[in-house]
């Protein structure tokens, strides 16, 4: 709780103190009533007793609507009735703010409310000390992430957001005029990542927004979405990039399962930190589990979300949450990954956690012709990518690097449901606002 004294007085149960906050519940008990006032520290119990409380002060104080901001200045006096273990009894208070009725939704009530209903009022659906929980652990996860690639010796890039040409392409682009010209929304800064391994800047790394134009309604989909790029020089193999994440990832989850401990709490949750290295599969080993549990898929169709479930299924019988799927085939990934010469695969993997892909990264082609003709093999006008490519023209140490859906971890790592719990303001097909 927010208390305007220090936070002694407040311990110790004695003193005249002033509290902010917003008025979570009143009880009207005939001589006694209560208020609850909540911050996002906690709540504190406002004791009136109506003998000992002034009148006027007493009526004002009982009627006031949920929801209203106020600050009330009062003794504080122990009690082994709370919480907290104290109680405030009122000598005055200011109305900040009065709550119109009836509330879109309630606070505290235990009603389920719709997604939809959530979302459209989300400024109070975050006053849910367990909704506010989920961002509260997000802001440290992102805290947590900077620490990790500062000590790895990454330098942190922003990279353009309004792009001439997609780094996939495809139908998954936003278009936009662009002062008479068409210009995209981002898909990933994986161009321009790459770009800066030629300049001397070996260990780059982006957190921001991305967009997809995806037009799938599902529970793991939206349209703007934070990405976690890492972009990494002088690799021996994928399997450098590999280490690098999950030095990354388990540092992250290590944090917050020190630093987060109030917030999971109030979530009922748990974070488990796998052992690392983490468990590795080849695409072509997932085949052969899915088929012997039943599902039949030939060589080169993607797993799709029931094939990463079914997979996340027979991993966690292993004890397994984090695992590493790699070696696709060539044909299913980006141009910019590198072929695994001699055969149909590439060398690019994903990362997958309770079943579902968080990252997906490998190495990339960092030899100019190679790069051309794999381009070209793509069916791709290498013209619209000269700016690219003239970062490969001279000189282009050998490099690979990953994205990580931010909201996709915390998912997975807070058994949460939509995608959408995990976004303040989602984006998707038919959402634009608020």
């Amino acid at each position: 709780m927010n208390i305007c004294r220090d936070s002694e007085t407040i311990s110790t149960g004695d003193g005249v103190v002033e509290v902010k906050g917003w008025v979570q519940d009143i009880r009207n008990l005939g001589g006694i009533s209560f208020i609850v006032l909540r911050d996002r520290h906690g709540t504190i119990q406002i004791t009136l007793p109506k003998k000992k409380i002034d009148p006027e002060l007493f009526e004002k104080l009982t009627t006031l609507p949920r929801e209203s901001v106020v600050s009330v200045v009062g003794e504080v006096k122990s009690s082994d009735q709370t919480e907290l273990g104290l109680e405030l009894i009122p000598l005055s208070f200011e109305l900040y703010s009065k709550a119109d009725v009836p509330l879109p939704m309630g606070v505290v009530d235990k009603v389920n409310v719709e997604m939809d209903t959530r979302l459209n009022n989300r400024f109070m659906d975050l006053r849910k000390p367990e909704i506010r929980a989920i961002f509260e652990i997000k802001s440290m996860m992102l805290e947590l992430l900077n620490e990790a690639m500062a000590n790895n010796g990454f330098s942190q890039v922003s990279t353009p957001k309004l792009v001439e040409s997609g780094a996939e392409g495809g139908a998954t682009l936003f278009e936009l005029d662009y002062f008479g010209k068409p210009a995209y929304l981002a898909q990933s800064p994986q161009l321009y990542k790459q770009m800066l391994m030629s300049t001397g800047l070996d260990r780059i790394y982006e957190i921001g927004p991305a967009f997809r134009a995806e037009r799938s309604n599902t529970n793991r989909h939206v349209t703007e979405f934070i990405s976690f790029d890492g972009e990494m020089s002088w690799i021996s193999s994928q399997s450098d990039i590999m280490k690098m994440i999950e030095n990354i990832i388990d540092r992250i989850l290590k944090g917050l399962k020190e630093k987060g401990k109030k917030q999971l709490a109030i979530l009922g949750k748990e974070i488990s930190v796998p052992p690392v290295p983490y468990p590795v599969l080849t695409y072509s080993e997932c085949l052969r589990m899915l088929e012997k549990a039943g599902m039949k898929l030939n060589e080169g169709d993607d797993l799709g979300t029931e094939g990463e479930k079914l997979i996340g299924d027979l991993m966690s019988e292993k004890g397994h949450e984090l695992y590493w799927i790699h070696e696709y085939p060539e044909v299913e990934k980006p141009f910019y990954i590198m072929e695994k010469e001699g055969t149909p695969y590439s060398f690019s993997f994903d990362l997958d956690y309770k079943g579902q892909e968080i990252s997906s990264g490998g190495q990339r082609e960092h030899r100019y012709d190679k790069l051309v003709e794999r381009m070209k093999k793509k069916g791709m006008d290498t013209e619209s990518f000269g700016f690219y490519l003239d970062a490969f023209k001279y000189g282009m140490p050998p490099h690979g690097g990953w994205g990580i859906g931010i909201e996709r971890m915390l998912v997975k790592m807070l058994d949460l449901q939509n995608i959408r719990e995990a976004i303040l303001f989602p984006r998707d097909l038919s959402r634009l606002s608020p």
